[in-house]
């Protein structure tokens, strides 16, 4: 495939900034070019304005229009993904098994976006039918759907160059919802961006979608994002990346003349609580377990377990020496970018720098890999020091060892909103420790019982989100169908006659979808 290493502003090929940069992951052997142009004003406005003008048409296709678009991108990744992969390795440095896996995994979750859009039922339609006699007033015939907010601007990770990327779970859903995107490609891997953007493209064209469906930036420059966010036919963004890149986003957005929601997901410690009982009988597996997870990709996971609590006793000593024992012997990896490598050890020196932090694995710095390093300290120290609840994106860990139940409730109550967190205990521990699992609901999006934080499944049910600073927005998911309503807002309507009313809030229910009709489901329909 030939990389231009231009803007793509739905069938047009634009470089009209004399700004390029080279990719954060450095070049890429074999293609055509590693220059790539930063969006001008002017390209961003002319994507947004095509995505507008593309919502207007799309977002009145039915179910199954839409789902075609979906199945027929799928459907390209599948066809061209032999060579995808072996420029994404190069970009990312992540693993050939690791890549084949996100394909297809960004290849499943835009199939199951398409089945929704088939069943149709996400429509959330609810109808309360009229009553024309009732007294002293009458009822009004009042029903309600789900539709589509208008252009989304989508930014994607760098840790996950397919699945939440430029054809990831931001795009998928916020095209199942009826949306128009226009993609700011991540600089860590701007060649994959623009090959898997390509292939959007012509999956649009071929089975004539409205051109601007879908549109690409390039850029490195701040100034390229917030312009994107802050024009003003944009509705929505779609983030996953640091806090800093996030809350700015979000910032921007609730500034302009008109806000707009942000759904940014940036980042989590993944607090681990590990119960007496379970640490005593099988401390030894457990350490394993979270060891390997901290360590999985140089640690660059969002759901990262980054931060180990548990109780004092012989069994912690020996639960944290066969943790170190792991740590001391992995292989450090090469992170994605320079800048997440310089992170990485800037975050760790800040660590070093706190006292009552007991350094147990530091490893020598490397260039461009990531060494694991492990700490621990008392929860009293934890408690008081703010630097201790940040994110270090990396293969790091803190282990806290806390001294009673009080400090075991003080550390959750006070840790912030997170993605995960895991609890490992017996059926006993569980039980005793009520009061603590009630006190995580409030904390996390994703609760796990005796498993590692590591490896986010992509079902109807999965929440793949959490209380502020885990992101901007608690009550939504980046991950499974439930994704789809950040970009739909419901719409009501009173006493429409039944020929102008969306099928799915028709009389006759052509689309056979479940309805709540006054207040009961049913896929019947209105005699």
């Amino acid at each position: 495939m030939n990389i231009t290493g231009k803007n793509l502003i739905g069938n047009t090929v634009s470089a009209k900034y004399n700004k390029t940069f080279t990719g954060l992951g450095g070049t890429v052997k074999n293609i055509s070019t590693n220059k790539f142009y930063e969006a001008s004003t002017e390209e961003i406005d002319e994507a947004v304005t095509k995505a507008h003008a593309a919502f207007l048409v799309y977002r009145n296709f039915s179910g199954t229009r839409k789902a075609e678009f979906l199945e027929a991108i799928a459907a390209k990744l599948s066809e061209s993904k032999d060579e995808i992969l072996p420029i994404t390795e190069q970009e990312t440095k992540l693993s050939s098994g690791r890549l084949q896996g996100e394909m297809q995994r960004t290849i499943n979750q835009l199939r199951l976006f398409a089945n929704l859009l088939k069943e149709g039922s996400w429509v959330n339609a609810i109808i309360d039918t009229a009553q024309p006699e009732r007294q002293p007033l009458p009822k009004p015939d009042i029903r309600q759907i789900q539709i589509a907010l208008g252009p989304v601007a989508v930014f994607g990770a760098s840790n996950f160059p397919l699945a939440f990327s430029v054809a990831g779970g931001d795009t998928a859903s916020a095209l199942a919802a009826g949306c128009s995107v226009v993609y700011k490609a991540h600089p860590g891997h701007p060649v994959t961006s623009e090959m898997i953007g390509k292939l959007i493209i012509e999956a649009a064209s071929e089975i004539s979608m409205p051109e601007g469906i879908f549109s690409l930036l390039q850029g490195v420059n701040y100034e390229t994002s917030i312009n994107l966010v802050t024009h003003s036919l944009i509705k929505a963004v779609g983030f996953t990346g640091s806090f800093a890149g996030g809350k700015a986003l979000f910032d921007a957005a609730a500034k302009r003349e008109e806000p707009i929601p942000v759904y940014a997901e940036m980042g989590s410690i993944n607090p681990v609580f590990i119960l007496p009982e379970m640490l005593e009988k099988n401390g030894a597996d457990v350490a394993n377990k979270l060891a390997a997870s901290n360590t999985l990709s140089a640690g660059q996971f969002c759901t990262n377990p980054g931060l180990i609590i548990s109780p004092p006793s012989k069994s912690t000593n020996q639960f944290l020496s066969t943790f170190e024992f792991v740590i001391e012997k992995s292989t450090p990896e090469q992170m994605l970018t320079s800048k997440i490598h310089n992170s990485y050890y800037n975050e760790l020196e800040k660590f070093s720098d706190v006292s009552g932090v007991e350094t147990l694995v530091k490893k020598t710095k490397e260039e461009n890999v990531a060494a694991p390093n492990m700490f621990k300290t008392t929860a009293e120290n934890f408690l008081n020091n703010k630097v201790l609840f940040e994110e270090v994106f990396g293969p790091s860990s803190l282990h806290i060892v806390a001294g009673s139940e009080e400090e075991l409730i003080a550390i959750a109550k006070k840790i912030p909103g997170q993605l995960t967190i895991t609890v490992w205990g017996t059926n006993n521990d569980l039980e005793i420790q009520k009061k603590l699992l009630n006190l995580l609901e409030l904390k996390a999006g994703r609760l796990i019982i005796n498993g590692v934080p590591t490896g986010v499944e992509v079902t109807h049910a999965m929440v793949h989100g959490g209380p502020y600073p885990a992101t901007t927005d608690s009550r939504t998911t980046s991950v499974g169908t439930n994704a789809i309503y950040r970009f739909t807002r419901a719409v009501c309507y009173q006493n429409y006659p039944d020929n102008l009313l969306p099928d799915a809030l028709k009389n006759g229910n052509s689309l056979k979808i479940m309805r709540k009709i006054n207040g009961a489901f049913t896929n019947e329909s209105i005699s």
